[in-house]
């Protein structure tokens, strides 16, 4: 089974990508392949002008197309989604998200930003016909690190939120998956979100 993430970051080694990176590691656990394609794998000019009958970007429809289910990835500046994120979604036919579910995965400066994936994301992946749209993974980027290695680090509630949301995730592609144990700090960060 194939999952394909979107990166809609303009860099390659955002702390959004470092979402992709760790959830890649549970996928992988699950018998899950994940695939990454992000607006660095495709000509500039193809991207600015739209070419949809560029071999690219009818590649990328068709991996699309052939995925079981895909995770959408983006920083959100201003309580809005990226740019680089829309660019690739402009590219997917209408209704190229049937039957597909999908894990939001969304980066932000601060708590504030958090209700750019009810308000902003999810209502661009229902006019895509999304099957099922998980309630996603909001991280506050003071949260996702790197080790020595270069390698993903986050803090221990945020790998809790990110793991259990891959789980249900796996869950809608129909892959029976123990479930993690409960993120006991999931509650408390919702908690501290409203209070502010």
């Amino acid at each position: 089974m194939t999952v394909l993430a979107i990166l809609g970051s303009p860099s390659k080694t955002s702390r959004t990508a470092r979402l992709i990176e760790r959830s890649r590691v549970a996928l992988t656990a699950l018998d899950i392949e994940l695939q990454t394609i992000s607006i660095h794998d495709f000509p500039a000019d193809a991207l600015l002008h739209g070419q949809f009958s560029h071999p690219q970007i009818q590649e990328f429809q068709q991996r699309v197309g052939a995925a079981s289910g895909l995770i959408i990835a983006t920083p959100v500046y201003k309580a809005a989604y990226a740019g680089a994120l829309k660019v690739l979604l402009d590219l997917i036919p209408e209704g190229g998200l049937a039957g597909k579910p999908v894990l939001p995965l969304v980066s932000g400066g601060s708590p504030g930003h958090l209700l750019a994936v009810d308000y902003s994301i999810k209502p661009v992946l229902a006019a895509l016909k999304a099957s099922a749209i998980h309630q996603g993974v909001y991280a506050v980027e003071s949260q996702i690190g790197a080790n020595a290695n270069g390698e993903a680090e986050l803090a221990e509630e945020l790998e809790q939120r990110l793991q259990t949301a891959v789980h249900e995730f796996a869950a809608l592609l129909g892959v029976n998956a123990p479930a993690p144990h409960a993120p006991r700090y999931a509650n408390d960060f919702i908690s501290r979100l409203i209070s502010l």
